[in-house]
Formats: C-alpha cells, structure tokens, sequence
C-alpha cells in the first residue's frame, strides 16, 4: 500500500477538483480520480490527476483500479448529488449513491484476497440531508446522534451510503470514517443557491440580465467554504476515530435573503429580485445547521472562511467564466 496513493471517485465534482488541488499544489501528488459526467470542467485541473472514467454503479472498474494502485485513502464523492434531481429521478440516485458506496467496499474486500494487509481509509462523503425533518430550529445545532428522518430521494440514499459504510467497519473491519456534509460552496460549485446566486450577479454585472429569478429566501444554512470542508475531510483521515462519522458544518447560520446584499457589494449595485415558483421545493427543511463540537474535538479542526470571502471568491471565479 503506498502513503502516496490517494483514490477520489467522483474527483470533477466541487469538492473533488479542490482535494486534488491540495494533493497536487501542496504535496506534488497526483490522485488516481475518477469522474463520470463532470459538474466541474476538467480542463482546470486535467495536469494534477491520473483520470479514468468510472461509472461506480459497475464494480469492476473500482475493483480494478485499486489493485492496480492500492491507495492508502480513498476519498468516495461520486454521487447524484441534487435533491431535487432524486425526486425526478429516485431509482437512478439510488443505484449511483447506495450501489455506488458497495462497489468501494467490496473493492476493498476483493483487494484483501491478494493481499490480505491491505488496510485503507475510506472516508464517504455522507450529507446533512440525512436529519431532514429533525432538522428544526428547537434542535438545532444537530448532533449526530439525532434520528435521521430524510425528505427526499436523495437524503435516503445518504442515510444508506452511511449505515452501509458502519456496517462494512463492523463486519469486515474496514477503516471508515463517514463524513456529514452540510451546505458547503465556493469556486467551481454549481447548483446550489450561493453559486446560482452568484452566477446571476455576475450576468446582471455584465448586463446579461436585469433580475435575479430567486425561491425560498426565509430558510436559513449554516454555510461551510469548501476550503474548510477540505481541511475537514483531510484531518478526518489522519485523526477521526475510524467508524465514527461526523458532522462538517460552518458555525454560522444565514438566512438565504443576507447573501444579496453581501453580492451587491461585490458587483457595487442593486440586485432586483424576482420570485419564481419553479424555485420552490416541494419540502425544505427551515435550517440547516450541525454541531460539528465532534469533529472539532477528534481533529482540532477550525472554520477559516467568512462567507464574504467565500462569496468573493466565486464572484471572482464567475467573472472568469464565459457560458
């Protein structure tokens, strides 16, 4: 097993393409990374990666790539990630996000034939999605031991990628961490409201559109930079507690309506607002907002972005981005 190995599925994702700018900018590594239909564009950071597509809800391309480079982290992103896509397309999430999360660890188990003292860490890229209708303002910071009451497709396959993770730690002592994502965005993020948000600031900037078709702008997200969120995962794999999971979240929550201002002062004029119901989701959680006090505790781990800075950063990333 080489310390220098990593493994990312789903590596063209936001989250993925700034893990891999951490291995290669900081250490010279290039990740083995795996994408299928990129939400990122690959051309940012084609040089710092061994790429190989890989459709995670067949087994063998995963098995076959970790006997051939044996990583010591894998780093399991790859999923269909959107909510509401799940509600359009519930099977499909399912297979990518459930099956997906199988393929990774029987890869492992598979690996162990060969060499039985082949012992990664998989970190699993699991969601806040998961609480969903525990997630109200009286319990609120949410710990993790909260009952997990999913409202979507989406959050059910989370809450599957999870317990089928702790159960891969229990039953064939495969090192996991399993990592609760809340809201997290920053450059190269794409359909979320920060980033739809920004995007469209940066179009009225340009004088492209005049208003800012908006939904739901009263619930409120506790926001994470995916700078941090990196750091976050990173200490996880050196220092989490292996088969614990924990939650990523930014300490503090923001009512949807306070990011315009904040991208008015980035683009220096007013943003006309218009609500559109096609925006609207069918449920939609009033906050979302974790008690991370676990992973701060595990890994001295520290949120370092305000969400100004986050939010100019990508106006920053918009305005280099021609459509």
């Amino acid at each position: 097993m080489d310390s220098n190995s990593i493994l990312i599925t789903g590596a063209c994702g936001m989250v993925g393409s700034h893990l891999i700018d951490h291995y290669f900018d900081l250490h010279g590594i290039k990740p083995i990374a795996t994408f299928y239909k990129p939400t990122t564009d690959i051309q940012e950071i084609q040089h710092k990666a061994i790429w190989t597509e890989c459709d995670v809800r067949y087994g063998d391309k995963l098995r076959n790539l970790i006997f051939e480079y044996k990583p010591s982290k894998i780093f399991h992103l790859a999923a269909q990630s959107y909510p509401t896509v799940s509600w359009e397309r519930p099977l499909e999430t399912n297979d990518i996000n459930v099956n997906g999360t199988i393929h990774v660890f029987e890869g492992v188990k598979w690996m162990r034939k060969f060499d039985p003292n082949y012992d990664p860490v998989v970190v699993v890229a699991c969601s806040s999605a998961e609480y969903g209708a525990s997630l109200t303002p009286e319990n609120v910071p949410i710990s993790e031991d909260t009952i997990l009451l999913p409202l979507h497709p989406y959050g059910v396959s989370k809450v599957s990628q999870d317990l089928l993770s702790y159960q891969y730690f229990v039953n064939d002592k495969i090192k996991c961490i399993r990592a609760r994502i809340f809201n997290t965005t920053g450059p190269r993020k794409i359909n979320d409201v920060a980033s739809d948000f920004a995007k469209r600031a940066v179009q009225i900037e340009r004088g492209e559109e005049k208003v800012m078709r908006v939904g739901n702008l009263e619930t409120k997200r506790a926001i994470t930079d995916v700078r941090d969120l990196i750091q976050a995962l990173l200490l996880l794999s050196d220092r989490g507690i292996m088969g614990e999971v924990y939650n990523i979240s930014g300490q503090n929550v923001y009512q949807i309506k306070e990011i315009i201002p904040i991208l008015e002062s980035k683009i220096n004029q007013k943003i006309i607002i218009e609500q559109d119901p096609k925006l609207f989701r069918p449920t939609d959680e009033p906050i979302i907002f974790g008690d991370s006090s676990r992973l701060k505790r595990d890994t001295g781990w520290t949120q370092k972005y305000s969400l100004d800075q986050t939010l100019g950063d990508m106006i920053q990333y918009f305005r280099g981005v021609r459509n």
